[in-house]
């Protein structure tokens, strides 16, 4: 059998893929497929694709972009998300920022350097018409290391998917600004040239198998309910 790494976001869009593996939907076709959490985002994916950590990973169309733009021999291979990805713009709850504009000028927080955090503070400052020359940065790594930063004041804003950071807008952690949409499809399925070279075959079985997975996923009975309880996300945003 197979031994394939996939990585991705611990997020509620990858549960299709944790349940094809509960379900042995892959090792039906001879694969044995391990799902990697990784909480940094699509940066850190990139690069550990880049280092054969990982076979396959579900990244943001945009971190993929810069990685391949900076050398990094990757290929999308399938997306898996169109729709447009919700960045929410978060400051401290007992921040003195209370609109966009304030936000000008300071240091945004990111999980690494090319990460979709990264670029989407160039998204927001073209948007709102700031000189992007004057962006800063504060590394964080994950989403626990972006709260400690703003609340220490190291760093001034944070961009994150809007429903995975509700949580801690609801618990006044953070306070959500606005939103700002990707002008892109937000998340892709992606593997090194050489993956792709040498396994074509089974690339096409692994995504013929999520394929059917995320088809079905809406229709499965109480899935709004399951994705509210495990992802502590609020039922009516699911």
């Amino acid at each position: 059998m197979k031994h394939i790494k996939i990585a991705g976001v611990p997020e509620h869009f990858n549960l299709p893929w944790l349940m094809a593996i509960e379900e042995g939907a892959f090792a039906n076709r001879g694969i044995e497929v391990e799902w990697i959490d990784v909480p940094e985002g699509s940066g850190r994916m990139c690069k550990m694709m880049q280092e054969r950590e990982v076979d396959l990973a579900v990244v943001l169309t945009d971190g993929l972009v810069k990685s391949i733009s900076d050398g990094n021999p990757l290929k999308i291979v399938q997306g898996y998300v169109d729709s447009p990805l919700q960045w929410g713009i978060h400051v401290a709850a007992e921040s003195k920022f209370q609109k966009l504009s304030d936000l000008e000028n300071t240091k945004a927080a990111i999980s690494r350097f090319g990460s979709g955090s990264h670029l989407m503070a160039y998204v927001l400052a073209k948007n709102q018409g700031w000189d992007t020359k004057k962006l800063s940065f504060e590394v964080v790594n994950t989403l626990e290391g972006a709260v400690e930063s703003l609340r220490e004041g190291k760093a001034d804003y944070f961009m994150w998917e809007h429903f995975t950071t509700k949580p801690l807008v609801t618990q006044g952690v953070f306070r959500r600004l606005a939103d700002c949409p990707t002008p892109w499809p937000c998340f892709a399925i992606t593997a090194h040239q050489e993956m792709i070279d040498k396994n074509s075959g089974l690339i096409r079985h692994i995504l013929e198998v999520i394929n059917i997975y995320t088809e079905e996923f809406r229709r499965i009975p109480s899935i709004d309910r399951t994705l509210a309880n495990r992802y502590q996300l609020e039922l009516g945003d699911v």
